[in-house]
């Protein structure tokens, strides 16, 4: 009798269930889906962004690397698996390289498309990367350390310059003249084309580099903490402060249509105008720190990036 009961209950519970179930609505999905087919998600953290004459491409934080062949008004999405690059930069030829956290260094021709890595042993965290005008890699970072590769990657030459500071910003303006900037205000500057760098006397008060920008040997600036921006026009001996209106830190510098633009928090994007650094309104804007920025010079468009799934084409021909 009491099996009986006890089979009746267990057959009403099945049933219960199974009519509940029928009743229940089943989740809508389509937002998710739809999220899914998009290039750029809501999630897309911007962190790094490069350009040639025919591309665009934005790395975000998860491994993902975005592609747009029309200056920004679509892009494609790939996937790089498990990897946060944090820093591009374009190559004479158009291809591209770029540096992640994970001690591997990537590259990519100049569609942007099939990127590969390689095994990068020093810095052992590389934070910044660029490409001379003979199209030899070079990567900086911590423990002042400057690794430089004339045969994409298969073999590498280290700079170690004894300091106890990394550097966060590097670029060259020639095959002969490049730059690198650290914390604590340092900087070393090469004249030779990477077969000798020199201490050039330090920036004031342990400036911090976000960013620099220099378009000849003599001409530069470079921004740090707090909204400051500096700039040399004798080859990185001296430095004056500037103004800068927005009063934001601006995390990337570089040039656009001749003009030193930069970008950074609060979505600002700013330009040079004479010796003032000065907002540029642009619609739409999002009060997020943009970390990512580079000219689509030909199109006169801006690419700027950041949190949340930012991603943005500005152009700027009216300005």
């Amino acid at each position: 009798m009491n099996r009986s009961g006890s089979g009746v209950a267990a057959v009403c519970g099945l049933l219960a269930i199974a009519g509940l179930a029928a009743c229940m609505k089943a989740p809508d999905l389509a937002a998710a889906r739809a999220t899914d087919r998009q290039s750029v998600r809501r999630y897309d953290t911007i962190q790094a962004l490069a350009s040639n004459a025919g591309t665009v491409v934005a790395a975000t934080q998860d491994g993902v690397m975005l592609t747009s062949k029309d200056a920004g008004k679509s892009w494609s999405r790939q996937s790089l698996g498990a990897t946060s690059i944090i820093g591009l930069a374009t190559c004479p030829d158009g291809s591209y390289i770029g540096i992640d956290f994970y001690h591997r260094i990537w590259s990519a021709g100049p569609d942007g498309a099939e990127w590969k890595s390689q095994p990068l042993a020093k810095p052992q965290t590389a934070l910044a990367v660029a490409c001379d005008a003979r199209g030899d890699w070079w990567v900086a970072g911590t423990r002042a350390t400057i690794a430089s590769s004339s045969d994409q990657g298969a073999s590498w030459k280290l700079t170690d310059l004894g300091q106890d500071a990394q550097f966060t910003a590097l670029q060259f303006v020639s095959d002969s003249f490049g730059i690198a900037m650290g914390e604590f205000g340092m900087v070393v500057v090469t004249t030779d084309g990477g077969a000798h760098w020199a201490l050039r006397p330090k920036l004031a008060n342990d400036f911090y580099p976000y960013a620099e920008l220099f378009t000849s040997e003599r001409d530069g600036w470079v921004s740090g903490l707090a909204g400051q921006i500096l700039t040399t026009h004798d080859g990185a001996r001296t430095w004056q402060a500037q103004e800068n209106e927005t009063k934001q830190p601006l995390y990337r510098l570089f040039l656009h249509q001749g003009v030193p633009y930069a970008a950074g928090a609060g979505g600002v994007l700013a330009h040079l105008d004479g010796a003032t650094w000065r907002e540029l309104a642009y619609p739409d804007a999002i009060p997020v720190f943009l970390g990512a920025a580079t000219s689509v010079d030909r199109q006169a468009v801006i690419a700027i990036g950041g949190p949340a799934g930012v991603l943005r084409a500005i152009g700027t021909q009216a300005n």
